[in-house]
């Protein structure tokens, strides 16, 4: 493939992850927030934030993929980490911002009500110009659950009805809903939000059967994790696959792969760090998130990475 991008309507697009936690009290979380207007301004296109909502001490389960956990992993904070609910604080950034799209990654979406969460999203979806994506995942700490009332071990059956439930609410003007605990009809939640069919849903998981089904049933993207994440190339092609088995074409469908910082003596060797971009592209990635830390001055932080964008179009063809 030239330097163009060949998939869907949608360029591709450069995010980067903002640090919504701290191990300790910051004292001011303006920082956050200046790094986000900046790269806003800098031209990024996607701006990332992460979800908990409480903490156990059994940290050390993010280690164990068998419950959702990352092989090797290790929580940023202990326990009395400070972090920031997502979508607050995409709020506040959705009215300091103008042209980024604003993504949970991830929302564990099934510790919220599923009409409460509907509402929070499509309210934001309305304020911030229908910029708003909801990267979605079960989490993998047992506490979570347990602190919001949840079995932990259906919470897969838990995430799929708040997303079905969800999209109801936000594409139907008198939704009827009824299972074995929960009924109602002729209900109505406006504002919808702006972007038709609602907001998009991006998929996080390994690709087990649940996970590529939840994917098929709901999803506009996909956030691979654990070995998946390694190749997100190669991993992509089982998605097409069960998109296509399911009848829904894969065109326009995105997905996310790290861009990781390739340094030289020191110093961040752009031409090298881009190699990656033209493979990832002939795959079907659509997302590419920069891994680098940033600078701790918010003008160094929007030199930075105006610098990314201007060698991530130049590899991507934009």
């Amino acid at each position: 493939m030239s330097n163009s991008h060949a998939r869907g309507s949608k360029p591709p697009a450069l995010s980067v992850q903002l640090q919504n936690f701290s191990a300790e009290d910051p004292g001011s979380w303006q920082p956050l927030l200046d790094r986000a207007k900046a790269a806003d301004a800098a031209g990024v296109d996607r701006l990332v934030v992460s979800d908990h909502v409480v903490f156990g001490e059994n940290l050390e389960a993010y280690a164990n993929p068998g419950v959702g956990g990352i092989e090797g992993g290790r929580q940023p904070t202990g326990p009395d980490g400070h972090w920031l609910e997502p979508l607050t604080l995409l709020s506040v950034i959705s009215g300091i911002t103008r042209r980024a799209r604003l993504l949970t990654g991830i929302l564990i979406a099934s510790l919220r009500r599923p009409v409460v969460l509907a509402k929070s999203a499509a309210t934001l979806d309305v304020l911030s110009g229908g910029r708003l994506d909801l990267g979605v995942g079960v989490g993998w700490q047992r506490e979570e659950y347990a602190a919001a009332g949840l079995h932990f071990e259906g919470r897969g059956r838990t995430l799929d009805r708040t997303l079905e439930l969800c999209q109801l609410f936000w594409r139907e003007r008198s939704a009827h809903f009824e299972s074995e605990d929960l009924a109602f009809e002729s209900i109505h939640q406006m504002p919808k939000p702006l972007q038709p069919g609602g907001v998009p849903l991006w998929i996080s998981g390994t690709l087990n059967p649940a996970v590529l089904r939840r994917i098929v049933r709901f999803g506009s993207g996909w956030i691979p994790w654990g070995p998946d994440a390694l190749e997100p190339g190669r991993s992509f092609q089982r998605v097409r696959e069960a998109l296509q088995a399911a009848g829904r074409d894969s065109e326009g469908f995105e997905v996310t792969a790290a861009l990781p910082a390739v340094r030289e003596k020191g110093k961040l060797d752009y031409a090298r760090t881009m190699e990656r971009v033209g493979p990832l592209l002939e795959a079907g990635i659509t997302d590419f998130r920069i891994h680098a830390t940033l600078p701790a001055d918010p003008i160094e932080t929007g030199d930075f990475l105006a610098e990314w964008v201007a060698a991530f179009r130049q590899a991507a063809g934009r």
